[in-house]
């Protein structure tokens, strides 16, 4: 019972940024309805149960590298992305596009963008599964339980993100991009400050 509490207090914490990224990615889809949520809160739980898998395997011979680089590696992909949208939405607002040409585009680029997301957002928990291997937790029970959590507050997010998106309005993207942005250089001061 204390391991499950363990891992799920675990898995809550894990998925605080992916909470914040869905709540964006909710903001900037208006259109979103509760299967799109469940599908984007399913990427988000994908990710951040297979990647302390990733650091179980890697084991303890690489966990020096990997706490040394997972900070910049989330804050250089959370930037870029952020970026990215507030850039979007900025040059949407100052020219109109065709519909046709924005139809075209978005399905890919959404795409590509919630799965860059949420590994942005899961990398911290490779380091996390190194740890999970030295102290002989059974990896599989942990990733169902840390990706089951992440999956519902991930698909929570979107929904409150959508529904707030009616007071956003227009700049849900830029919100959206500046909550990315916010959360990359969270990472990076946790990181560099710690002691």
């Amino acid at each position: 019972m204390t391991g499950f509490f363990t891992l799920g207090v675990l898995g809550l914490s894990l998925s605080v940024d992916a909470f914040a990224a869905a709540v964006g990615k909710g903001a900037s889809e208006q259109t979103a309805r509760l299967n799109d949520a469940v599908r984007i809160g399913a990427v988000f739980g994908f990710f951040e149960a297979i990647t302390p898998v990733i650091g179980w395997v890697l084991g303890l011979a690489l966990s020096t590298w990997i706490a040394a680089v997972d900070h910049w590696i989330a804050f250089g992909l959370l930037l870029a992305i952020g970026g990215n949208m507030i850039r979007l939405a900025v040059r949407g607002q100052e020219q109109t596009q065709p519909d046709q040409v924005v139809d075209q585009a978005s399905p890919r680029r959404g795409v590509l963008g919630l799965v860059t997301t949420a590994l942005a957002t899961s990398i911290d928990a490779t380091a996390v599964g190194v740890s999970l291997g030295v102290m002989q937790v059974n990896i599989l029970s942990a990733c169902l339980i840390i990706g089951g959590i992440t999956t519902v507050v991930a698909t929570m997010g979107v929904i409150i993100g959508r529904h707030a998106s009616v007071w956003i309005g227009r700049y849900a993207e830029i919100l959206g991009g500046c909550a990315l942005t916010g959360i990359g250089c969270s990472i990076l001061y946790t990181h560099l400050s710690a002691p």
